[in-house]
């Protein structure tokens, strides 16, 4: 028998009572999951018959794949590669640098999740490190560099900032410095035009 042709797409409330069952049967905590729905990707037969569903929760540059679970485990890896598509756009749509999931298939193991080191496990969030079982990881994104390339716009905006201010306070001062001259040479002016009107009402002198 040929596989189903698939798609996929986020749930809905209306999914809800597929999950449950889909949940339920895997033993997977529906009510904690049922408040963070709208997490889920669905894969469904293109005549709408649901398949499975993948839990994608991003913390700030992290994204977490869990609950992952399929009503027939034959179209688990044809579902996966729909997935994975779905998965790394949203990845870049949000700007996530990293990629966590403690599910251990050889599918995702292939689509470059290693076995997370001391060292990577320092970068998971706080909020999944109570969370029991091996992390599994794959980087999208070199936080290092990623990192090091927002100090220096940080400083290149800084000192934009410096030297905008430095520009607006030399404007200033000469702005002020011009008022003053045009001032002292209106008083000048005033000062000639007096002398010369004084001149010419004085009475001229007797011959």
């Amino acid at each position: 028998m040929s596989p189903p042709h698939l798609r996929i797409r986020r749930a809905t409330t209306d999914d809800f009572q597929n999950l449950k069952a889909l949940w339920d049967s895997r033993q997977l905590p529906a009510d904690d999951l049922e408040k963070r729905l709208t997490e889920f990707q669905l894969v469904e037969s293109t005549d709408g018959q649901f398949l499975g569903a993948i839990g994608i929760q991003i913390v700030r540059q992290h994204a977490r794949l869990h609950s992952e679970a399929y009503t027939d485990a034959d179209i688990a890896d044809q579902a996966r590669e729909l997935f994975w598509e779905r998965i790394r756009m949203i990845a870049a749509n949000h700007g996530v640098f990293r990629l966590w999931t403690q599910h251990d298939s050889p599918a995702w193991i292939f689509r470059g999740f290693q076995p997370a080191t001391a060292d990577t496990l320092a970068r998971l969030p706080e909020e999944w490190k109570g969370l029991e079982g091996q992390w599994f990881t794959s980087q999208l994104k070199d936080e290092e560099a990623l990192a090091t390339l927002e100090k220096q716009l940080a400083t290149f905006r800084e000192s934009g900032k410096h030297d905008t201010a430095q520009t607006l306070s030399q404007a200033r001062t000469f702005r002020t410095v011009i008022i003053v001259i045009f001032f002292a040479i209106g008083i000048l002016a005033l000062c000639a035009a007096g002398l010369l009107l004084l001149h010419y009402l004085s009475p001229s002198p007797m011959r």
